[in-house]
């Protein structure tokens, strides 16, 4: 069985007094080799980006997305996504107002400064399971469609994750097989209930979905399973929790939403997330040397 990841000794990477609260993050490669963090930023109530050229070092937030409380759902905007598709960046977001969320899409020329594609919701709750929340979209662009997985439930933190598809990035229909992924209350890490993922192609596993696992609603894990398509048919990893609380520390309380990248060249697994204690989030990083083997996974 591979090693687990480690936490990086600089921890939290990301974040402090200034700052305040950073959450909810979205690595990506950019065309020039750097590293691109979008992120949701509590303090000034926006979603914002930064860059790096080791992922440790992170340049200033620039803010991209404010709140549109006009619209009557995204009093507060977070939980974020940004792909380069052609020479458009596109963003797929979570607007929240009067205890529900949804998820908005928006567009920019620059990967700065964005605006919204459609006034209305891309997607929103209408499920039992899905109850008054979804959120926390992850997208990927393949074969001419935009594949969104997402989680839904209680606003406060989700429960279940979902899947949905469409052909222009706007209008998304919804699997018939939702909710795709729920927690397995055998495991105590996420005997509560999951959320928040990000989905990575993988060569040999087809869609490695790493997610948060919750022992109870105020502590969280981070876990990962894989499936071949990304929708049924889902092993989780033998490793679980890859990224956990250390107790009396920055991230004590929970560890949430991770980003994950395999680089290459150092044969590493990265993990960007959100950790808590108390009231204030930071960023954290870990990794692990090698990728993940079939007998890691059930």
């Amino acid at each position: 069985m591979s090693s687990n990841f480690i936490k990086s000794d600089v921890n939290p990477i990301y974040g402090d007094s200034e700052t305040g609260t950073l959450f909810d993050v979205y690595v990506t490669k950019t065309q020039n080799g750097s590293l691109r963090m979008d992120f949701s930023w509590r303090k000034n109530n926006t979603l914002a980006v930064a860059f790096s050229s080791d992922g440790i070092n992170w340049s200033f937030p620039r803010s991209t997305l404010s709140p549109e409380p006009a619209s009557g759902w995204e009093d507060a905007v977070n939980r974020n996504c940004v792909l380069k598709i052609g020479d458009k960046y596109k963003m797929w977001y979570t607007g929240q107002a009067h205890g529900n969320s949804y998820i908005g899409v928006a567009e920019s020329d620059d990967g700065i400064d964005f605006h919204r594609i459609t006034k209305e919701p891309a997607l929103s709750p209408e499920y039992d399971f899905e109850g008054e929340s979804v959120m926390n979209p992850c997208v990927l662009y393949e074969n001419g469609k935009y594949r969104m997985w997402y989680s839904a439930g209680e606003t406060y933190e989700p429960n279940v994750l979902c899947y949905a598809e469409s052909d222009d990035g706007v209008h998304f229909v919804k699997s018939p097989l939702n909710p795709i992924l729920k927690n397995a209350p055998e495991n105590e890490y996420e005997q509560n209930r999951i959320g928040g993922c990000q989905v990575i192609r993988h060569p040999r596993f087809g869609c490695l979905v790493f997610y948060i696992g919750y022992r109870d609603i105020n502590t969280a894990c981070i876990c990962c399973a894989y499936s071949k398509d990304g929708v049924t048919d889902f092993h989780r990893c033998k490793l679980n929790p890859l990224v956990f609380p250390t107790p009396g520390e920055w991230d004590g309380d929970a560890c949430y939403k991770p980003s994950a990248l395999f680089d290459e060249e150092k044969d590493e697994w990265r993990i960007w997330y959100n950790g808590r204690s108390g009231g204030t989030e930071y960023i954290g990083f870990a990794s692990k040397r090698g990728d993940f083997a079939a007998e890691d996974f059930e």
